[in-house]
């Protein structure tokens, strides 16, 4: 895989085609840079084409009203394509490679040919019409009120903003103009403003959106700046193939399934085209903006599924949940409540980018976990980096104050262990009386985490004792017959779809495989998590999946993965791989890719497990610089079931323990050919000396072949669109 050509060649295998017309968001193909998103399909009950216009930072400032209403996600608008002739048929490809969606509609009037991108905060649009057809195009602005709307009422109080005004400036931009205000139709101050601005130029029309709050005026000139910046259709094509073409080659994975592997490359596109570090941490539907119930980020399942995948694939510039955490600190204490703000922090269940949720209190049957789950993934970007500033600046801080909150409510029981009043199990109808296994493992795995911490960073904590005073005496999870209970006298005992209280057992890996003793327990807990049936959803099954990959159970993994992608699933994955439930959610496909990931490599616990939990029937696999906990890049190819070889680079010079899965006389070879220094840890891991920079390439038998190369299909699968 060297080279544009192998690449191109490589990912047009993997993209979206659609050989009739799109009906439905979920259907269609889309399109995104982080902030501006568009989704195409047909405008309902006409054969007009909606390109929608949505942008991550669009969003109420009304907090008094609420995540759902007051500071929700809100609709910009969308554009048609408004052909002359009724549509007879389409031919379209989005191009993973180059970002861009390219394809022809035909009418009983002649033929449309299109191409679509976005680039930094531009839309770009080209229709040239032949025959007797016409490219006609229409901005259609959007009510600035909560997509809530679908379910359910607004609350006391709630009014829409004022409508929007347009504008022509004097280079003939047109411009939509959406105040927002703090009575909404019935006025007071104003509060924000957002921006639609777009030009025609001969068969290309450019679109921006600009946001600004408190500022009343700022969002219009962004979206001008944007579009100037963008100068023509050829520039920003040029500048956004280079940012993609770059993009797709940090890593590869390559394994036999045809219509699995397609869709990993497409979550790739899409993680990339939804977040970019530094700018807003992902709502539920990502920057793609749809009528739903959920327009909002959602901190207790949904923002953690959503950032897994860019890890292992080496992308660490898509972090937008670090980033936000670590800009909006001060607004993190402020949730909590005002007795525990000098020494805490805590979000609530749903936010908007800013993070501004206020959190309950432990021993009201409160959902109080979620901050120091998202704080997890942030460890895990440091883990895969090793970048201190990461640990010093957001994890230690604040995890230190998120463990904090849990600890003025932590009180020694008549045995001697200490317990938590109740909290709630994230959405579980029954709220434990004390001791949620949820809170349970994210204090134990936060306490360890402190500790470790502290001491890499060389900080001398006055708490230190009281994390270790927590970890000696904390009571133990709860356990019944059938593994893990929800909470104390609380067991699982109807269908739930979150794996809460499984988290020890994954992805915090407190509970894990390695442990003779605990095996069993996992076995049975996830039995029976699936044992009880009827609201399972799309990541019930994708979290199977992981935690039987976690179990070294590759063949169940896949049969669980699998689930999420049978149409007879009562969720399934849908044609452009995008999920819905009530609304659009886009964690459960791109932690579909996470359980691919954790067939394939696993570096929890500080030992990198090569190909742990590859199915029986993917006899070859290919890996390139997959990045592990530890800062490692891993390069590895499996072929007819047997790994041919491991190459390891080290970017931070930690550890590496490496259980590799080979067989016979190793031979392990620093880059320069001297043998590596070795030690036998047992169980088939090896303890290599590699210093930061250097390569070690670990085989058995003869030199092996290094080439890395997409795998044979075998497994041939129709693809992803409508085909």
């Amino acid at each position: 895989m060297t080279g544009d050509t192998a690449w191109s060649r490589f990912l047009r295998g993997q993209d979206l085609v659609w050989k009739r017309m799109p009906a439905v968001w979920y259907e269609g193909p889309f399109l995104g840079d982080g902030l501006l998103g568009t989704m195409v399909y047909r405008e309902p009950e006409s054969d007009r084409i909606r390109f929608t216009v949505q942008h991550g930072r669009v969003q109420d400032h009304r907090p008094e009203f609420g995540s759902g209403w007051g500071t929700c996600r809100l609709p910009v608008g969308h554009l048609t394509l408004d052909p002359l002739g009724t549509v007879t048929g389409v031919d379209w490809r989005l191009s993973l490679w180059n970002a861009e969606l390219t394809g022809t509609v035909t009418t009983t009037r002649g033929t449309l040919t299109l191409a679509a991108l976005i680039h930094d905060e531009v839309l770009a649009v080209r229709a040239t019409a032949t025959g007797g057809e016409r490219a006609v195009w229409t901005f259609h602005p959007e009510e600035a009120i909560s997509p809530r709307k679908i379910s359910e009422e607004p609350p006391a109080g709630y009014a829409a903003h004022p409508p929007w005004t347009t504008r022509t400036a004097a280079d003939g931009t047109e411009l939509v103009l959406q105040p927002l205000t703090a009575g909404g139709q019935g006025g007071g101050p104003a509060i924000g403003q957002t921006a639609t601005a777009y030009r025609r130029t001969g068969d290309t029309l450019l679109l921006s959106v600009g946001h600004s709050a408190p500022s009343a005026t700022a969002a219009e000139t962004d979206a001008l700046r944007n579009l100037r910046r963008a100068a023509s259709w050829h520039t920003l094509r040029e500048r956004h193939r280079t940012w993609w073409h770059a993009f797709y080659q940090k890593s590869f994975v390559s394994f036999p399934d045809q219509r699995l592997q397609s869709f990993h490359w497409i979550q790739l596109y899409k993680v990339a085209s939804a977040s970019r570090a530094g700018g807003p941490v992902m709502a539920t539907c990502g920057p793609w903006l749809e009528p739903t119930p959920w327009p909002a980020v959602w901190w207790n399942l949904n923002v953690q599924l959503e950032y897994w995948l860019i890890h292992g694939s080496n992308h660490p510039e898509l972090d937008s949940l670090a980033s936000t955490l670590r800009q909006n600190q001060e607004q993190l204490i402020a949730n909590v409540p005002a007795a525990y703000r000098a020494d805490s922090s805590g979000v609530g269940r749903s936010s908007d980018m800013f993070t501004r949720r206020d959190v309950g209190r432990p021993g009201t049957g409160a959902e109080t976990g979620d901050l120091t789950w998202a704080l997890h993934n942030v460890w895990l970007s440091y883990r895969h980096s090793m970048d201190e500033r990461l640990l010093r600046d957001t994890v230690y801080p604040v995890l230190r104050r998120a463990i904090a909150y849990y600890l003025h409510f932590l009180t020694p029981g008549p045995d001697g262990r200490l317990h938590l009043p109740s909290t709630l199990s994230p959405e579980y109808p029954v709220v434990p009386p004390q001791d949620t296994n949820y809170d349970l493992a994210l204090i134990r795995w936060g306490c360890r985490t402190l500790l470790d911490s502290a001491e890499l960073l060389g900080i001398e904590d006055a708490s230190a004792p009281r994390w270790r005073e927590v970890l000696a005496r904390l009571t133990p999870y709860p356990v019944d017959e059938n593994g893990f209970m929800i909470g104390a006298d609380t067991p699982y005992a109807q269908s739930h779809r979150h794996y809460s209280h499984l988290l020890m057992v994954y992805p915090l890996h407190l509970v894990d495989a390695d442990q003779p003793e605990s095996r069993e327990l996992i076995t049975k807990s996830l039995a029976h998590w699936h044992a009880l049936t009827g609201a399972h959803r799309g990541y019930s099954y994708t979290g199977a999946a992981s935690m039987y990959a976690m179990l070294r159970d590759g063949d169940t993994a896949l049969t669980y993965l699998r689930k999420f992608f049978d149409p007879e699933t009562r969720y399934p994955c849908q044609a452009n791989t995008h999920y819905t439930e009530a609304g659009p959610v886009i964690e459960t496909p791109l932690s579909a890719s996470q359980s691919l990931h954790d067939m394939f490599c696993q570096s929890w616990g500080g030992v990198i497990r090569v190909f742990p939990a590859v199915p029986a029937e993917w006899a070859d696999v290919t890996l390139h610089d997959f990045r592990t906990q530890g800062a490692f890049l891993v390069s590895a190819v499996r072929k007819d079931g047997a790994t041919r070889f491991i190459r390891v680079r080290s970017l931070a010079g930690e550890p590496l323990r490496l259980r590799h899965g080979l067989t016979g006389a190793l031979t392990v070879l620093l880059d320069d050919g001297t043998p590596a220094g070795t030690e036998e840890l047992g169980d088939g891991t090896l303890a290599v000396d590699l210093p930061r920079g250097r390569e070690v390439l670990v085989h058995s038998g003869r030199r092996p072949d290094l080439v890395i190369a997409p795998v044979p299909a075998g497994a041939p699968g129709a693809a992803w669109g409508l085909p």
